[in-house]
């Protein structure tokens, strides 16, 4: 080895010891005759000082180097002089006085500050991804996500799961995403196909009687991309046997618990986990993947609107539709530009508009539908919304309910940000139940898996499956965690005439079946279990402990919102070669 310590490890007990240490240059500071220069690897910082009256050759060398270089220091660790230790850093109490030094890289300038926590444009940093990921940041978020996969693989290897390797190549299905396609060479005109998810491959190791399997597994869509989605990106695959779902939520439930106790710097806002179905969650948030670390809860006014004379509420009702509102405390005194902001933001998510009632701190009302408005009909708003003097009452009507849930969802999470209502000194998880298992695709005109289409539906709905089929409810449950939804998973069908019932609803025909899934339905013939199974995001996982807002920042290669690589400026042309090789021609 280059070096006998870590820069980062040193301590007072390491006092008097001669040590040899290697990193880069941090940063440097000269006082001409003594230099003093931070070293840094991975482990952290170190002080190192030079005189030249002691050794000359080592402060010959250090005054040549400069940030980013790479060196190697021998020297003896001593106390720091009275006075100029450095509490804020875990080696402040020491420093390394160098005997002996050597350049083993010299640097060019880098493109942004490595030594400075300031804002970098992102695509200089993913262009120059091999010098973002040496800030201490950026270090701390890939170690964190190392701690985060380590302890998955004890506490599951703890409980009789088997880690398990499913292939990279696999055949093309309809999942949900576009697949990521692979050109076969050796047979012409056929491609592979890069996994959604391990899917189908866990449910046979269940047929193939493993009964408890995992894997931290790398999953490819060609979808479109937002802060917490990359095209590849990694998730914790198990799936298990002779389970429900209970089963398959309290073991999730339990090592989200212990990771986030270990490794999170925030406690849990409730244990056990809330659990709330689809309805109630969209009911009451606007959303599937409700953040709970605040309130501002939808509420329901359509029995006080039935008979209002306010047309825009009445009409709303009588077409099957909904009138609901949240209160933003504290914004009765809104300008009209911002209440119009408001109203901007609902038309976004489909809602013709906001009807908006502040009531004042002087118990005055104001609102442009007030003159529509008995005071009866106020004084119940303000009683079921619990809007109290200077709250703000935020109203959307219309005949779609999802669009209410979407708009005023949105327009909740929006001002709980904006009003500082969100706790950041929590961490709050919920499980949502009860999804749907299918749901109308208006452009495709038919029915498509709301989650993927080997869910089950649950017990009590399977006779609805070919009736109602929007009624059928799915065996399904998701996990969020402060507004994110880290995991999904559902209890899978097990039975081949289950698994063709749901294949007749989707529009599959038997011939299509039989192409695409037949080594599935044929392996459901030779004794399958019941099972189920969940993915967690390990991507989204460890964002949240690392309290960023992009999964980027914890992916060590990632791709930019475009899906390309600056780094490696990919995606990008093959050679005609290649191009004859594998049977293709480009013809756009």
């Amino acid at each position: 080895m280059l070096k006998t310590h870590n820069c980062g490890d040193l301590r007072v007990a390491d006092v008097g010891e001669t040590v040899t240490l290697a990193g880069w240059v941090h940063r440097r500071r000269d006082h001409g005759a003594l230099i003093f220069l931070d070293l840094r690897d991975r482990s952290g910082l170190v002080q190192v000082t030079c005189n030249a009256q002691g050794t000359p050759a080592a402060h010959a060398v250090l005054n040549t180097v400069r940030g980013e270089y790479v060196i190697q220091v021998q020297g003896g660790v001593r106390d720091r002089p009275a006075g100029l230790t450095n509490p804020n850093l875990p080696t402040g109490e020491i420093e390394v006085v160098a005997e002996s030094a050597q350049i083993l890289n010299e640097a060019h300038t880098p493109p942004f500050y490595i030594n400075e926590d300031v804002e970098i444009d992102e695509a200089l940093r993913l262009k120059y991804r091999y010098l973002d990921l040496r800030r201490p940041v950026m270090q701390q978020n890939i170690i964190l996500r190392h701690q985060v996969v380590s302890f998955i693989r004890k506490f599951l290897d703890g409980r009789d799961f088997l880690e398990i390797e499913t292939p990279m190549l696999i055949k093309t299905t309809p999942e949900g995403a576009r697949d990521y396609v692979v050109p076969s060479r050796v047979h012409p005109g056929s491609f592979y196909a890069l996994p959604q998810s391990p899917q189908q491959l866990k449910q046979l190791l269940m047929v193939a009687g493993y009964e408890r399997y995992f894997q931290i597994a790398r999953c490819f869509r060609d979808e479109d991309l937002r802060a917490d989605r990359q095209p590849e990106f990694t998730q914790l695959d198990l799936e298990m046997s002779f389970v429900d779902r209970e089963d398959v939520m309290a073991l999730i439930e339990s090592l989200y618990i212990a990771l986030i106790e270990a490794l999170g710097s925030k406690p849990i806002l409730a244990k056990p986990f809330l659990v709330l179905t689809y309805a109630e969650a969209m009911a009451r948030y606007g959303s599937d993947k409700p953040d709970l670390r605040f309130g501002m809860e939808l509420v329901d006014l359509g029995d006080l609107s039935g008979g209002s004379e306010f047309k825009v509420f009445s009409e709303a009702l009588a077409a099957g539709g909904q009138v609901k509102a949240i209160v933003a405390p504290g914004c009765a005194d809104f300008s009209r530009r911002q209440l119009d902001d408001l109203g901007e933001q609902v038309k976004r998510f489909g809602a013709k508009g906001l009807v908006w009632i502040a009531r004042k701190g002087d118990g005055s009302v104001k609102s442009a539908a007030a003159r529509f408005l008995s005071e009866s009909e106020l004084a119940a708003i303000f009683e079921r919304t619990g809007a109290g003097l200077g709250d703000l009452v935020l109203i959307v009507a219309a005949a779609n309910r999802s669009v209410i849930a979407r708009s005023l969802g949105e327009l909740r999470l929006a001002l709980g940000q904006q009003l500082g209502l969100v706790r950041r000194d929590v961490h709050a998880l919920c499980w949502v139940v009860e999804f749907p298992l299918l749901e109308w695709s208006e452009q495709g005109g038919r029915w498509t898996a709301m989650h993927h289409p080997f869910t089950s539906a649950m017990d009590e709905d399977w006779p609805l499956l070919e009736s109602d089929p929007g009624r059928v409810r799915a065996k399904a449950y998701d996990l969020v965690m402060d507004g994110w939804e880290v995991g999904g998973g559902s209890i899978r069908i097990h039975r081949r005439d289950r698994q063709q019932a749901m294949f007749r609803a989707l529009g599959i025909g038997p011939e299509e079946a039989e192409e695409k899934f037949g080594h599935l339905l044929e392996a459901f013939e030779f004794g399958a279990p019941p099972h189920g199974g969940i993915a967690t995001g390990i991507d989204r996982t460890v964002a949240i402990l690392a309290g960023t807002t992009s999964i980027r920042e914890v992916i060590a290669f990632p791709k930019t919102a475009s899906a390309t690589d600056l780094m490696f400026r990919s995606p990008s042309e093959i050679s005609e070669a290649q191009l004859r090789e594998l049977h293709l021609s480009i013809t756009a």
